[in-house]
């Protein structure tokens, strides 16, 4: 069973996400928050497994509350939910540790299956928030893309090529597929990779590979 917290400033955004998730059958909403500081008391005293954070909320918001939420020990898997699309925290929200980010409209089974891959341990993004992020990189500043080039260059060539299929959004299995490896070998690759470039997740180095021009797409 995925244990889920749900934190959002609008009640009835929570009794939503509570009643659509009850319909999944391996989920389980352990808890409601209404603010940023409430939802890293909350996670501490439920121990859930995927938080469901709204990103603007009164008191702390979900970018501070992220962060708090990531350096807990043994953190959930964070996924930011926003109404906005060009939100300008997505970057930000995803430095600090979030593996998922959602719309408020994104349709009710596809939220289901978010939670599902996220607590799985892979990162999922809205697609409009991905072309979003892809184009920024596309666009970035020299100084990030040397910064991740540096970051890169004590890996491996089989590394690089975990990391380039992070990067792409492809999970492990799909990595083992692309290098002819086995699926076990492909995980201990990403928890090296983790490790070398200091990451907290597979979305933080996804970022750095999108950063080093890794990916092919």
């Amino acid at each position: 069973m995925i244990r889920v917290l749900l934190v959002d400033d609008e009640r009835m955004v929570c009794a939503h996400l509570r009643a659509l998730l009850a319909t999944a059958g391996d989920v389980e909403v352990v808890a409601e928050a209404y603010d940023g500081a409430e939802a890293v008391e909350q996670a501490m005293t439920h121990r859930p497994d995927v938080v469901l954070l709204d990103v603007r909320m009164p008191v702390v918001d979900g970018l501070v509350a992220a962060e708090r939420l990531t350096r807990l020990p043994d953190p959930p898997k964070v996924i930011m939910l926003t109404t906005f699309d060009l939100d300008e925290y997505v970057y930000r929200a995803l430095r600090a540790g979030a593996v998922g980010f959602l719309l408020k409209d994104t349709r009710p089974e596809d939220i289901i299956t978010v939670v599902r891959v996220v607590a799985a341990g892979n990162a999922m993004l809205a697609p409009s928030v991905t072309r979003r992020l892809i184009a920024e990189f596309a666009q970035g500043d020299g100084g990030a893309r040397e910064r991740a080039r540096r970051a890169v260059a004590g890996l491996t060539g089989r590394e690089r090529d975990v990391l380039a299929g992070l990067g792409e959004g492809l999970s492990n299995a799909e990595i083992a597929g692309r290098l002819y490896l086995e699926e076990t070998t492909v995980k201990g690759y990403v928890s090296q990779v983790l490790t070398k470039l200091g990451c907290a997740n597979r979305t933080q180095a996804a970022l750095v590979a999108h950063d080093a021009g890794l990916t092919r797409r």
